[in-house]
């Protein structure tokens, strides 16, 4: 199949305008819903868990089937946005989203809900990439750092509120009720998006769709997390089996994507040293990210004894903060480079992490919330220049494909962590449950992040040397 798009740019749409406002609502809400979604189940996997009957390794798949689908798919999103029009794709991945989110509400079963989860990620990965990549192209120049920062706040108060709220929900209602409330909102975002969204896409888009990379890109991932997740505690030769998949795939990725029309994955992109050094800072970081976040919940509860809603605020820093000082930041970078603030904010992060890790039976609100807002700060500092150097480094036409380049690195970073660090701490089975065990394994877990939030740091300072300023490519 041959695809041919010719399309001229779009009038661009200044922020300050009433049209402007409604649309960066548009994407910033339907983004949040999905960014939310991978942090809101956090806070209630003790509960499905109990509800269930799951184990450790049960409510891995319910957190990470989300994120593999998201993960794998979220570089066809982009890519689709690019050739089809990139308001089109955001609206399909917002109904399908809000469908499987409804499904996932009806669950009955471990296994009805990881499905549930995969189908959620796979509207995920359309709608994503999709919000960046209409704001980059949308929106006035002059204009885009500002959109950038608010984007990035809220997508990070999304992220952070996600605990907080499912304490809310799980004190007054049930866990289902997690994925229903995706349901209008996901409403009125397709109402605000077909008001003021503009359609646009990749000036000049042709060559089929990579099919081949999208497969083997999926594959790779899926037999990596199964390994990390069920690995241990499978048979040798179904291990063996595991890695043959998992190594050929990804070499399979590499090859299809040198040589197809039209890649998921520009290589070309990389050779901007913003562009990798980003990318690679973001793998650690948000690997850290969401293994702290999968963690912390489940020891506040398990061992220091907190309810849902207790655990959920002790988030409310990071939300504060992101609100606060993410267009700030943004506009910071613009002007300085993304050198120090992405290299300050995973110190920041790292040390917050290492307060947290003191928590244990009885632990009070001063330790807890002392440790959340120095990590606050640290991603406060970080977010919104990171995500303003990727796009920054990449031509508008691949808008959605650097998006969406960018927001499959964090997710993997996700997935990986979350599916190696409790394995390799010793957690496993209902460990979950055991106070003494949870703790032995959270305390070992903190220093793992703070490694990774240390050399996220490092390769930023390093691999940013002698940036001043992001530049837009044309």
């Amino acid at each position: 199949m041959m695809v041919v798009v010719t399309a001229p740019s779009p009038e661009l749409v200044s922020r300050t305008s009433a049209q402007g406002r409604l649309a960066l609502t548009a994407v910033t809400l339907g983004s949040g819903i999905a960014l939310l979604d991978g942090t809101i189940v956090g806070i209630a996997l003790p509960t499905i868990g109990r509800g269930l009957g799951s184990s450790l390794s049960g409510l891995q798949w319910v957190n990470n089937g989300y994120i593999l689908a998201l993960a794998s798919l979220i570089l066809l999103g982009g890519s689709l946005g690019d050739r089809l029009g990139r308001r089109r794709v955001y609206l399909v991945g917002v109904v399908w989203f809000a469908l499987a989110s409804l499904g996932c509400a009806l669950a009955w079963s471990t296994e009805s809900l990881v499905v549930g989860r995969v189908v959620q990620g796979i509207g995920a990965a359309l709608l994503t990439p999709g919000a960046l990549a209409i704001i980059q192209s949308s929106f006035r120049p002059e204009d885009r750092a500002r959109a950038i920062g608010t984007w990035a706040g809220v997508s990070g108060i999304a992220t952070a509120i996600g605990p907080f709220l499912g304490g809310w929900v799980l004190d007054h209602l049930s866990w289902h009720w997690l994925f229903a409330i995706n349901v209008p909102l996901c409403v009125l975002v397709v109402v605000l998006t077909l008001r003021a969204v503009p359609e646009s896409r990749g000036v000049s888009v042709t060559g089929g769709f990579d099919v081949a990379g999208t497969v083997y890109g999926a594959v790779a991932l899926g037999a990596t997390t199964w390994l990390l997740i069920s690995g241990p505690e499978a048979s040798a030769a179904l291990v063996l089996g595991g890695l043959v998949v998992a190594v050929g795939s990804a070499a399979g990725f590499v090859v299809a994507e040198r040589r197809a029309a039209q890649p998921l994955v520009p290589f070309g992109l990389f050779a901007s040293r913003v562009f990798a050094t980003a990318n690679l800072m973001t793998f650690l970081v948000y690997g850290a990210l969401g293994a702290i976040m999968f963690v912390l919940v489940v020891q506040l509860q398990t061992s220091a004894g907190w309810s849902p809603l207790e655990s959920g605020l002790a988030t409310l820093p990071v939300t504060v903060l992101l609100l606060v000082l993410s267009p700030r930041m943004a506009e910071l970078a613009q002007r300085t480079g993304p050198r120090l603030p992405m290299s300050l904010g995973p110190l920041l992060c790292a040390a917050g992490v290492l307060v947290l890790s003191a928590i244990e039976p009885g632990a009070g609100w001063g330790l807890v919330l002392g440790g959340m807002v120095v990590f606050a700060l640290g991603l406060a500092t970080l977010v919104s220049p990171l995500t303003a150097a990727v796009l920054a480094a990449a031509p508008d036409r691949l808008a959605g494909s650097a998006s969406g380049i960018n927001n499959a690195v964090a997710r993997t970073g996700t997935l990986l962590a979350v599916a190696a660090i409790p394995p390799l701490v010793g957690l496993s089975g209902d460990d979950y449950t055991d106070p003494t065990a949870m703790t032995q394994g959270y305390r070992l877990a903190t220093f793992v992040v703070a490694g990774l939030l240390l050399a996220g740091g490092l390769v930023s300072w390093f691999g940013l040397a002698g940036t001043r300023g992001t530049t837009t490519q044309r």
